[in-house]
């Protein structure tokens, strides 16, 4: 629930903090530490749990919880919310033009990455390259990392065009993954690729959402947050599912329809969500 009300809030608090025309980059730099996070979280994790034990690293997080809450009480600028006159319900949000294919995109490629990100430690002892789960996340989180940056240089004016590359590219990526080669280098290429295609991800579909949204896109944000959670939950559900009845090695391929309808309806969607052209015009 927190982290909801947290992913629900920041965007639209970023681009508050930034001019029109650099609010991409804001929300690119804002997105540097999810996949910093993701990376040294779980190792972290591990090493602390051994040094303590589980409960002595809950009391670390309430209290790095309890320094950040303090830090942005006390140093971060404060804006005022939207007026209650001038808000919409969710239902009205949705139907903007421009929010609707923003969604389906967002809703296929959250689902697609998830389904290969939850289950990639029995993916990787069916690809027989030796690989271990923290090297994988350890690559991709340095390309998710270098991801963001590149797209937060090129959000602002190459949205539509980085979000389409972006897609292909993860395309190109889970079809490296589905082949039965064995090679730890192949593998390795395309968790690269995977990395830097999806670092920039959530940039990209928030600035999509809240340009499609305008004064509404705190709202906006609710509904990004809300389908994020469900793709990230439906991954889950998907990869067990396909992990049963097919095996491990089949992920990979249950990516390629998700990624084809998200590159569909993105390509679609020139005149609302993902438009052409530079962001300030």
């Amino acid at each position: 629930m927190s982290a909801s009300v947290v992913w629900g809030l920041v965007a639209g608090y970023a681009r508050r903090l930034a001019p029109p025309h650099l609010q991409g980059r804001a929300l690119a730099i804002v997105g540097v530490g999810q996949p910093i996070a993701l990376s040294l979280g779980v190792p972290l994790d591990a090493w602390l749990g051994g040094l303590f034990n589980w409960r002595a690293v809950f009391w670390i997080m309430s209290a790095v919880a309890l320094l950040l809450l303090a830090w942005v009480r006390f140093g971060v600028p404060d804006f005022p919310g939207q007026a209650q006159y001038q808000r919409l319900p969710v239902r009205k949000v949705f139907l903007i033009p421009g929010i609707s294919p923003v969604a389906l995109v967002l809703f296929a490629w959250i689902l697609a990455h998830n389904i290969l990100y939850t289950y990639v430690a029995p993916f990787l002892g069916a690809s027989d390259t030796g690989l271990r789960v923290e090297v994988i996340l350890l690559v991709f989180g340095i390309a998710s990392v270098v991801g963001i940056w590149g797209i937060g240089v090129l959000v602002d004016r190459r949205l539509r065009g980085v979000t389409l590359i972006s897609l292909a590219a993860f395309a190109v990526a889970a079809t490296l993954l589905a082949r039965p080669h064995g090679s730890t280098a192949l593998v390795l290429i395309a968790v690269a690729i995977w990395g830097l295609t999806f670092g920039g991800a959530p940039t990209l579909l928030q600035t999509a959402l809240a340009d499609s949204a305008g004064e509404r896109a705190d709202v906006a944000q609710s509904i990004l947050v809300t389908i994020f959670n469900l793709a990230v939950a439906g991954g889950g559900l998907v990869g067990g599912l396909v992990i049963d009845a097919a095996g491990p090695a089949w992920l990979p391929w249950t990516l390629l329809p998700l990624i084809v309808i998200a590159l569909a309806t993105a390509w679609q969607a020139k005149a609302h969500g993902f438009r052409a052209g530079h962001r300030g015009a």
